[in-house]
């Protein structure tokens, strides 16, 4: 049998689990995307996301920054009316807020990737062998400083617990417990 993170039960985790998380991320699309849906995630499972991220795609241009970024509030009142996403207005203005945060780090630093890398040793994936989750901290040290200069960069729903998730999930940081089969495939990609 293989053995996994305790937290991939669904299919939906199980498959994200499996192929995606912790793998390193340097696509900018794919940093917007998950800034975004780490940010709809707040108050809720990531479970729940992760069975919208479909319709998020269709609901946010794919997330493609620059579309984003134009959304209107015709746009937004639309959104909200959207069964398939989580229908929140903050959740959504700042997905739009957050799209021309990005941009504008995007022409400062040549791509997001550029300046988001800065906020781990060396630019590389933190290594920290978990041995159970419960070694699994919500928040760093590195979470709360990306938190604090994303914020100055007015992006929103970036709060220290929710930038660290932001980091397990791009590759930042190898959360995948020891005991995990994807532990060492994870850590053989950064």
């Amino acid at each position: 049998m293989v053995e996994r993170c305790a937290w991939a039960k669904s299919d939906v985790d199980i498959v994200y689990h499996d192929e995606e998380w912790g793998v390193p991320v340097h696509d900018d699309r794919h940093w917007f995307e998950m800034l975004t849906l780490e940010g709809a995630q707040a108050g809720l499972s990531w479970t729940t996301i992760l069975r919208k991220r479909d319709a998020y795609r269709k609901a946010f241009a794919d997330f493609d920054p620059a579309a984003v970024a134009r959304f209107t509030e015709k746009r937004v009142t639309a959104l909200m009316n959207d069964d398939g996403i989580v229908r929140n207005r903050l959740k959504i203005t700042s997905a739009i807020t957050n799209a021309r945060a990005f941009l504008e780090l995007q022409r400062e630093y040549g791509s997001f990737d550029n300046w988001i890398w800065q906020f781990v040793p060396d630019r590389k994936p933190m290594q920290p062998q978990r041995h159970g989750h419960a070694d699994v901290p919500a928040r760093t040290l590195e979470s709360d400083a990306m938190s604090k200069a994303l914020t100055k960069r007015e992006f929103r729903f970036v709060g220290s617990t929710i930038c660290y998730a932001l980091m397990q999930a791009t590759g930042m940081v190898n959360d995948h417990v020891v005991t995990c089969f994807r532990h060492k495939q994870v850590q053989e990609c950064g």
